[in-house]
């Protein structure tokens, strides 16, 4: 059975870490295993002190998933005038 650690255990850990205590003896007085708290410590790291598992998405994610929702829009958008438009008499096309 997988033990799971509350975010407050773990940013406890991750603190202790960095006031010098060894990761051997951190491991050792909290039965952990030292891949999971190097872990943790790279989330910490990178998360800025934040471990909640809720995903955060960068600035580039975002705006490349802005960008996939705009142009699948202008691709429906090009689709519907192109079927619009063969529908269309040829003489209408360019009468105006």
């Amino acid at each position: 059975m997988v033990k799971k650690y509350n975010n407050e255990f773990k940013v406890m850990i991750v603190e202790l870490l960095n006031l010098g205590i060894k990761t051997k003896q951190v491991t050792e007085d909290y039965g952990l295993s030292s891949s999971m708290v190097g872990c943790w410590k790279r989330e910490y790291k990178l998360k800025s002190g934040c471990l909640s598992k809720k995903k955060e998405i960068s600035l580039e994610a975002q705006e490349l998933k802005a960008l996939k929702k705009e142009l699948k829009n202008a691709t429906m958008e090009r689709d519907i005038l192109k079927k619009a438009v063969s529908k269309q008499p040829e003489n209408d096309v360019f009468s105006s």
